[in-house]
């Protein structure tokens, strides 16, 4: 008899273009996981509104993107169930219900709520969504009872917080309904953008999974080095140069060797250390790119692959709700 895989989720939310730093912090590892378990991945727009919602104008485009950039990287539709959290209205009924028994102490605590909002100043923030999504964020866990979600160690107090209402509802409703979901913790590099600071949409200084191969190469040869190398002949240190770290992640051992000797000598300048690692880099997108093109050609594909994957979703999502209204007895 054959042992069930068990049950990975993870989501993303449609709030811009992919780029780098998705690929490699979360991208790479979804598609290592569709290897050894039951994945769910799930777009989740409706968390995109706790902070985009006075502007939705790009959000549909910005789904449909993350979808093609998802399928072309190697989330595979037979292995994974993909789909799109709005398209599951249960997401939006268990947010309900367990806004109706989280404490807002529990919200007011979390440490992202204070950071964003001296962060993104532009926006009010000043919203149940925003307060709230927390909530959301577990039920869109706990519909699918998955056994691992993967995350980095800075979002286990997201994940703890999901526990935590887990076994409120457990204990409220004497009923086991909801197991606690493990971390898979997984080690996101640091990817930096074009700017020397960590590469992020909010900052403008990603090179996106869509660009295509000029603008990847313009984007790089803007990119910051080292601030000491201001002439050619003035000697580097990579330890410090954004370009360097491209290099170990896209340039094989005896590429970093050598730009790692011949920076600090000054022996090659910034322009050529950035050819090289812009030629590794459009190597590692040029399939990327290719299957993009393919799947921009045919977008009932796209909406075939939601619709089914909504579907086996949805499935597991009613018989989930069905527990707890069972067990909460409405």
């Amino acid at each position: 008899m054959t042992t069930p895989r068990k049950r990975v989720l993870s989501g993303m939310q449609p709030s811009g273009l992919l780029h780098l730093g998705n690929y490699l912090g979360a991208l790479e590892n979804w598609k290592a996981l569709q290897d050894h378990y039951e994945c769910y991945f799930f777009v989740a727009d409706w968390h995109a509104l706790s902070t985009n919602y006075a502007d939705t104008s790009r959000l549909r485009e910005f789904v449909r993107e993350l979808l093609i950039d998802w399928l072309a990287v190697g989330i595979d539709p037979a292995r994974s169930t993909v789909f799109i959290q709005s398209r599951i209205p249960q997401h939006a009924i268990l947010h309900l219900l367990f806004s109706m028994i989280i404490p807002v102490a529990w919200l007011e605590r979390n440490p992202t709520y204070k950071e964003k909002q001296d962060e993104i100043k532009e926006k009010d923030l000043s919203t149940y969504g925003f307060l709230g999504y927390p909530v959301l964020q577990a039920a869109d866990i706990l519909l699918y009872k998955p056994d691992f979600v993967p995350v980095g160690k800075d979002q286990l107090p997201h994940l703890e917080l999901t526990r935590e209402l887990a076994r409120r509802f457990n204990d409220l409703y004497k009923s086991p309904v909801f197991p606690e979901p493990k971390e898979h913790l997984t080690k996101f590099p640091k990817v930096l953008g074009t700017d020397g600071r960590k590469m992020s949409k909010s900052y403008g200084n990603t090179i996106n999974l869509s660009d295509p191969e000029p603008v990847v190469r313009q984007k790089l040869k803007t990119m910051v080095t080292d601030p000491a190398r201001v002439r050619r002949y003035d000697p580097g240190n990579p330890d410090i140069c954004p370009v360097y770290d491209f290099h170990k992640i896209y340039s094989p051992t005896e590429v970093q060797q050598q730009i790692n000797r011949e920076c600090r000598t000054a022996a090659i300048g910034c322009i050529d250390c950035k050819k090289l690692v812009a030629d590794r880099l459009v190597e590692k997108m040029t399939p990327i790119w290719d299957a993009r093109a393919a799947l921009v050609q045919h977008p009932k594909r796209l909406e075939e692959i939601v619709l089914e994957g909504s579907r086996k979703a949805g499935e597991v999502a009613k018989a989930t709700l069905h527990d707890v209204t069972e067990a909460m007895k409405i």
